[in-house]
């Protein structure tokens, strides 16, 4: 919601109908990036790698697919900016990707740590 705010403060942009159903297709892209990541660490982990290690490891190793999913969503959708009709959904989903892609990155990690309880000094 932070990049979705943000997008259509900067644009001037008004949240209308098709910008609901952009942020009910941006929710779908964040759970998305979520598993992938969580995914990863998961797999890492049941082949006996240390945790802090394998939330770094899977962190790093996940940017590329994450953000290059996103980006090109966002490339694809930035063309509807000049469209009255499709304005906002191209904002909500613009801004909100790009905003929740980075906090996806970062917060993903430290909570999967957090609700673990994984030490950054502790081994297999």
């Amino acid at each position: 919601m932070i990049g979705v705010v943000f997008g259509l403060v900067v644009t001037g942009v008004l949240l209308e109908f098709m910008g609901i159903l952009g942020l009910l297709s941006l929710s779908g892209l964040l759970i998305q990036n979520g598993i992938i990541l969580v995914d990863r660490m998961d797999t890492e982990i049941e082949e006996g790698k240390p945790r802090f290690d394998t939330i770094i490891d899977s962190a790093a190793s996940r940017v590329r697919p994450v953000v290059l999913g996103s980006f090109t969503t966002a490339l694809g959708v930035i063309p509807l900016f000049f469209d009255a009709f499709f304005q906002s959904m191209a904002v909500v989903i613009v801004f909100g990707l790009s905003f929740a892609t980075l906090l996806t990155l970062l917060i993903v990690p430290v909570l999967y740590a957090t609700f673990l309880r994984v030490n950054s000094n502790e081994s297999v």
